[in-house]
């Protein structure tokens, strides 16, 4: 599993990237007049600020517990990275459409096209850098996943946003290469209007994507179904435990909590107890360094028929 560490170097690739073709793009707008180039630098600006937030919300979560907030700050991060996605569909997406539908109604040739076309072949160059670097982590945590299993089942919000921020930025630049060469061989700004409309459409689409995995985790995910089948298996193989009542894990941004139930073996006396217990607890924290808070609750029973290890 790729640790926070490895998120930042995404995010600070992400984030040189993206300014340095934010200036490349804007200098390209306003030479050329196209639309589609106004509506990727408003984009790489918006992913400029989006990086930023991400770096800000990082640091909010590791704030330690507090009497207000016993399980910590780590769940911070999930609330900006939704800001982050309601940035790009609203700064990035929003735009790009108004900008669209601006151009359907003017016959304003574009000026100096050649320009533009060599600021996206540069921008798809580092844009390309910025995703190779992001993939490299995303590789370390998905494993054998494929990367629509990884996106659906991670809970690495920061490395879930750079990548859909990526992809976004890739996509969006070779809509507005291929928008800008058409519009300059036929002579017609109109398909500069329908690559920015493409861009807005794409921006919203990858935002609406980001949101929905965002909002899960506010809610309160647990733990990524195979770290869960780990748990379980290491559970149930410890001699201490008899069986196994549930199972509960709640994921706080790089944090983890995990609830036990279980039945243990062989040991009557509460002090003895207790230590299997222990032990149980210090071996979990090892194997699962992410577990910050643990609570074990020994019982007889499951207390409740629809319980089960798998709740």
């Amino acid at each position: 599993m790729a640790g926070q560490g490895d998120s930042l170097r995404a995010i600070f690739f992400a984030l040189g990237a993206n300014f340095a073709i934010f200036l490349a793009k804007l200098v390209a707008a306003l030479l050329t007049g196209s639309g589609a180039m106004l509506a990727e630098a408003v984009h790489s600006l918006a992913d400029c600020g989006n990086q930023i937030l991400l770096l800000f919300g990082m640091r909010q979560a590791k704030k330690p517990p507090s009497p207000d907030y016993p399980l910590g700050y780590g769940k911070a991060v999930y609330f900006w990275s939704f800001l982050v996605a309601l940035m790009l569909f609203s700064v990035g997406g929003m735009f790009s459409l108004y900008e669209g539908l601006h151009k359907l109604h003017s016959d304003e040739p574009l000026q100096s096209p050649w320009i533009a076309v060599g600021v996206l072949v540069f921008s798809i160059i580092v844009e390309g850098i910025s995703m190779r670097a992001c993939l490299v982590e995303v590789n370390k945590a998905r494993g054998t996943r494929t990367l629509w299993q990884w996106f659906r089942s991670t809970r690495q919000v920061e490395l879930v946003v750079i990548f859909g921020e990526d992809l976004a930025a890739l996509l969006g630049l070779a809509f507005a290469l291929a928008a800008v060469s058409v519009a300059m061989i036929t002579g017609n700004p109109f398909w500069d209007a329908v690559g920015t409309l493409a861009i807005g459409v794409l921006l919203i689409v990858v935002a609406i994507f980001i949101s929905v995995e965002v909002k899960a985790m506010l809610i309160g995910q647990s733990v990524d179904p195979e770290t869960r089948r780990q748990m379980c298996d290491f559970l149930d193989q410890r001699p201490e435990i008899e069986c196994v009542y549930n199972l509960l894990t709640l994921q706080l941004g790089n944090d983890v909590m995990v609830s036990i139930k279980a039945k243990m073996r062989g040991e009557e006396s509460a002090l003895g107890m207790i230590a299997q217990i222990n032990a149980v607890e210090r071996e979990l924290k090892r194997r699962f360094p992410q577990v910050r808070f643990s609570f074990f609750e020994p019982d007889i029973d499951d207390g409740d028929p629809g319980e089960g290890p798998d709740q």
